[in-house]
């Protein structure tokens, strides 16, 4: 009697500890991928910098930046703000300026968090709330080895005719794109005294990993983007002769930096050969490997979905700048 009330003691002890240790503040260390109320996609790194409490965020779009404070409330309650510097009044850049707060707080139960983002109005005379998820990622799995990968029957995604499998994310906008002697072209033209929203042109079919090619034209400062399952930008950008950068053309955005310069000169044509596969991403610019086999470590800024995990579309980004794409052609990879 006496070894079985030892034996119940131990497992009640086991369990305790076990669920002190999910709800304690070690639970928050690691990256986060954020799905926001408004349906775009948000990510969250949260470490320990030699003993202090550090964080990166992304939020909707933009680039991953350090937060300006990162801190706990309580066990399972993690802090996170954001600031920036703007003048009292829009109109009078030259006065007084604010700091401006941006306040994320999450509130953990697990692997998985809920949270409000607070963000004050232009005028300060209110705030603005939103919801949000999150769930913790798992570590990115081993390099894989593309020599093993084995491929599917390629699929052109643009026929060079007409806009047929292809369709706005927000069919409210503005579409930019239309068919030019066998290119798709985007032209974000802007009315004067108008400002016109114009979209992002994704394909209706969703796939998982895969091989894509095509060709990009981008005109002199001029800016696009191809997301890869909707949630990984490969940067398109004129920045022929600049540092290398993980805004350059090539770049997953703001996250892998090209390791060499290729690009052409604004107004070619260029090849891009993307390959990605279990969350690691190869980019052949040109003929040139600039990024080979690297981890992506979540979603990057303009992400339409949050899960890395699920199947998504090809999308071109429209609302940036001019920019033609042709001979786009996807090769699944089968597993």
């Amino acid at each position: 009697m006496k070894s079985s009330k030892i034996f119940v003691t131990a497992i009640l002890c086991i369990t305790v500890l076990t669920g002190w240790a999910q709800n304690s503040k070690n639970g928050f260390f690691g990256m986060w991928t954020i799905a926001i109320e408004n349906g775009s996609v948000g990510w969250l790194s949260v470490n320990d910098d030699k003993g202090y409490l550090d964080a990166e965020l992304l939020w909707q779009g933009g680039s991953v930046v350090p937060v300006a404070n990162v801190y706990f409330e309580d066990e399972n309650t993690l802090v996170v703000t954001r600031s920036q510097e703007r003048p009292v009044n829009r109109d009078d850049e030259d006065g007084r300026k604010f700091v401006v707060t941006q306040t994320y707080r999450f509130t953990r139960n697990g692997d998985k968090a809920t949270g409000v983002a607070v963000f004050p109005s232009r005028d300060r005379m209110s705030i603005n709330k939103t919801k949000f998820e999150a769930w913790k990622l798992p570590p990115v799995s081993a390099t894989p080895d593309l020599s093993k990968v084995k491929y599917g029957k390629s699929v052109k995604l643009f026929n060079g005719k007409n806009l047929d499998g292809w369709r706005l994310i927000n069919p409210k906008q503005a579409n930019g794109f239309k068919v030019i002697d066998g290119a798709l072209v985007n032209d974000p033209v802007q009315k004067e005294g108008e400002h016109i929203s114009y979209g992002n042109l994704r394909t209706e079919d969703e796939f998982e990993d895969f091989n894509l090619k095509l060709e990009v034209n981008i005109p002199e400062h001029n800016n696009s983007g191809v997301y890869l399952r909707g949630m990984y930008e490969i940067q398109v950008f004129d920045s022929y002769g600049k540092p290398l950068d993980s805004h350059n053309m090539g770049a997953l955005y703001s996250r892998v930096t090209p390791s060499v310069n290729a690009e052409k000169p604004a107004g070619q044509w260029q090849t891009l050969d993307i390959t990605l596969c279990d969350r690691h991403v190869t980019v052949v610019l040109n003929g040139t490997t600039i990024i080979d086999n690297q981890p992506a470590y979540g979603p990057t800024g303009g992400a339409i979905i949050a899960d890395v995990f699920k199947p998504g579309p090809i999308y071109l980004q429209g609302d940036h700048g001019k920019v033609s794409y042709r001979n786009i052609v996807l090769t699944p990879i089968v597993k």
